[in-house]
């Protein structure tokens, strides 16, 4: 259940974050954005607003830890970051600092030590799923939203032992994953937590391993066969009707035009020759499998033994959990949460769901436009902190306002962009960049949103039915 609402001044200014995951295991140590969080926090230092930071879960990733038990991964934590907490402790000197635990901080919850530590650095440790905070006739919820999450969710909230699914997997892949990333070419594998959803961890593997591992001689001499594997499946299927006696004429075209260009139309007739076979191959060995893959899938679906996948769906749990505190709590116009690392606003009837994001490193699949090589991942970063504050909901609209809504309040919802380089020019090869000229991601953030008071929508609801 959610804590009282704050009883505090109107017009305090709220900054949300989440998702952090500051710490883990060897190279999970590295937080890429630390710089940039500590300049945030420096600005809160010295903001003169009446304003509260929540920390709204997954600070810390003590999930990631497998050396240390219990309060000892704090003892860590401090060691390997003491200019965040001093940040912290002088940044809590100014406004006050809220601490809500998510999934991979659970332990923030199961230890009472926990909040005095924190205490001291003025940090203050809600060991609770869900707060609120009222503005004005509003009032914001605010959870981490693992609880909407069945393979996240902590059945005993509270209980130290408690292992949900991504509980084995963060233990098992991810902080080995941090253990391990040093050791090839390029430290790559600690980005493990910013692959999502979780199944396309197979292809984001495959995907490092073709770029990043393979054998620099091996990848180019293959790239000229996936990039015309397409073209080349095709010239085998009428390959084998030339070789049926059925249709002739594109294959003897084709040995026609090349011979027109001497020893290099005789090399390229070689090297496309070479590459149909292999295509042809694929192709003949691929299709049996096809049918043999369907039939597999079908089977599984049958006996429903997949029936969970290993995320949860961005948006839809959310979407119904939203309705839900709406419906409940009717004062209750924000449902703010973050877990699933996707920045986003999305208007409900009742009020908004906001997502805070995350500050790790994002990934955005981009897939091959010819042939068969593997996609790309293009990283980036959305590093924003939502900022919820008291406005005149009169004075934000275009059109004037009725007598009805001329004093109504409202509440603005804003991301404020913290600024940060893209990581790709050192992260990605030569050759992932040059597959992506022209198709780099530009994330961008939700356009500010202004809630209107519950008052003043049932004004302007009564009105238009008059």
């Amino acid at each position: 259940m959610d804590a009282d609402p704050n009883p505090g001044p109107d017009d305090r200014v709220y900054y949300v974050v989440s998702d952090l995951h500051i710490g883990g295991d060897e190279q999970l140590e590295e937080a890429a954005f630390l710089g940039e969080f500590l300049e945030f926090l420096e600005r809160l230092e010295r903001t003169d607003e009446d304003a509260e930071l929540i920390i709204n879960g997954d600070a810390f990733g003590l999930w990631e830890f497998t050396t240390v038990e219990g309060i000892e991964k704090f003892d860590v934590l401090e060691e390997t970051y003491p200019e965040l907490f001093e940040q912290l402790r002088a940044t809590g000197e100014n406004v006050q600092i809220t601490l809500l635990p998510g999934n991979h901080d659970h332990e923030l919850a199961a230890y009472d030590e926990y909040v005095d530590r924190l205490a001291e650095y003025n940090v203050e440790l809600l060991p609770e799923q869900s707060i609120s905070r009222r503005i004005g006739d509003q009032v914001i919820h605010f959870e981490h939203g693992h609880q909407r999450d069945p393979n996240n969710r902590i059945e005993d909230w509270g209980n130290p032992h408690a292992t949900p699914l991504g509980y084995y997997y963060n233990t098992l892949v991810t902080s080995r994953a941090g253990k391990l990333s040093d050791r090839g070419r390029y430290n790559w594998l600690k980005d493990v937590q910013a692959v999502t959803p979780t199944e396309r961890m197979p292809v984001w593997l495959f995907s490092k391993y073709f770029y990043r591992e393979m054998n620099p001689v091996l990848r180019y001499s293959l790239v000229p066969f996936l990039l015309l594997f397409n073209i080349s499946a095709i010239l085998a299927v009428l390959a084998g009707l030339d070789v049926a006696g059925v249709w002739s004429m594109p294959i003897d075209r084709t040995a026609s035009f090349l011979g027109q260009f001497g020893r290099a139309g005789t090399a390229a007739w070689f090297f496309l020759s070479l590459n149909v076979t292999v295509a042809g191959l694929l192709v003949l060995v691929g299709i049996p499998l096809y049918f043999i893959r369907r039939d597999v899938r079908q089977t599984i679906d049958r006996f429903g033994i997949f029936e969970t996948e290993l995320t949860v769906d961005p948006e839809i749990p959310y979407v119904e959990a939203a309705r839900e505190v709406f419906d409940e709590q009717p004062e209750t116009t924000i449902f703010c949460y973050g877990h699933t690392h996707r920045p986003g606003i999305r208007e409900l009837e009742g009020g908004i769901m906001v997502n805070s994001g995350t500050w790790l490193k994002r990934l955005h699949r981009r897939d091959g436009i010819i042939g068969i090589l593997p996609p790309v991942f293009y990283p980036s970063y959305q590093l924003a902190a939502v900022r919820i504050e008291p406005v005149d909901a009169s004075a934000e609209r275009s059109e004037p306002a009725t007598d009805a809504a001329s004093d109504a309040s409202g509440v603005a919802v804003e991301f404020e962009r913290i600024r940060k380089p893209s990581p790709a020019t050192e992260e990605l090869t030569r050759t992932e960049r040059f597959f992506t000229v022209g198709r780099e991601p530009e994330p961008d953030l939700p356009d500010r949103h202004v809630v209107e008071s519950p008052s003043e929508r049932t004004a302007a609801t009564v009105e238009t039915s008059d």
